[in-house]
């Protein structure tokens, strides 16, 4: 039987702190028993299996403690196959809860917020102006009237539902790991970095159309980054409490590779995949996250 460390009234707790002590090398399970408090409710203790590792265990309890909704919990979590999480506040997913959640990553839903306007206004008429003030346009013309911003603006045009749905899914929970890990200026700079890098090496393997606008946009340039950023930290600096498990970049990989498939796409999602795009900012997220690797001991 393993030595008991702490004890919770929540299951989800328990659960959590468990998964971490493995993820660190500390065999942990949990318990449940009669609460020695309220004899007619449970308490569900965490176990550790060697005496040994007392001190280091009793350190993490502390540190779980203290910040139970740090993001290297859940991480450790999702890695081990499970999806676990403390408990819901009474009300639920209230009004407080969200505006909570968004204040805890500010540019993740700012990003989040101006997509969803521009997709918004899109769908009430007003595509045209938008690609208009928004869309690439080609390098010699930049040079000339300065409009650098559109650099960054397809990042903000979707096409259609599937398209801004996948791409916000990933955003809302890369970005925000990121941002919460790392802190907004982290996060800001590797969405202008690979929003740029993205879009232009889109432009350099795109054809204008009228108005000699590329007609390309969406967000999986610096959704590819941010996984990317994310993959690499968690292969180089496994320590900090972030990374993707392995079935995720498989699947990321694939889904990069199948977007050559241009005619698949086209027929059956309606888009055309910004395939240099994708590389591009895949590429970049992995060399960002080598740069913080080699100039830090420690996320900031």
């Amino acid at each position: 039987m393993g030595q008991p460390l702490i004890a919770f009234n929540q299951q989800s707790a328990a659960h959590l702190l468990a998964n971490y002590l493995n993820s660190q090398g500390v065999t942990a399970s949990v318990k449940q028993q009669a609460s020695s408090q309220q004899p007619a409710s449970s308490e569900f203790v965490v176990l550790i299996d060697d005496a040994e590792h007392t001190v280091q265990a009793e350190l993490i309890a502390k540190d779980f403690i203290a910040n139970p909704g740090h993001p290297k919990y859940q991480q450790a979590a999702w890695d081990n196959g499970q999806n676990v999480q403390l408990a819901a506040s009474p009300s639920g997913f209230s009004v407080k809860h969200i505006a909570a959640n968004a204040i805890s990553a500010p540019f993740t839903s700012l990003v989040f917020i101006l997509c969803l306007l521009v997709y918004g206004l899109s769908l009430l008429g007003l595509f045209a102006p938008i690609a208009q003030h928004l869309l690439m346009q080609p390098f010699g013309l930049l040079a000339e009237n300065h409009q650098w911003w559109r650099l960054l603006g397809p990042a903000f045009i979707h096409f259609n539902a599937l398209h801004i749905v996948f791409n916000l899914l990933w955003w809302s929970m890369l970005g925000a790991k990121i941002e919460r890990t790392f802190g907004v200026t982290m996060l800001i700079i590797v969405f202008i970095v690979s929003a740029v890098i993205s879009n232009a090496a889109q432009a350099l393997f795109s054809e204008p159309v009228q108005a000699n606008l590329f007609l390309f946009g969406g967000l999986s340039g610096v959704v590819y980054a941010v996984m990317g950023f994310v993959w690499w930290l968690g292969w180089l600096r496994p320590s900090w409490g972030v990374s993707l498990p392995n079935s995720i970049v498989g699947f990321m990989l694939v889904w990069l590779v199948l977007g050559f498939a241009d005619t698949f796409f086209a027929n059956v999602l309606g888009v055309n995949m910004a395939n240099a795009a994708h590389t591009a900012g895949l590429i970049t997220g992995c060399l960002l996250a080598a740069m913080l690797s080699l100039g830090s001991k420690k996320p900031g």
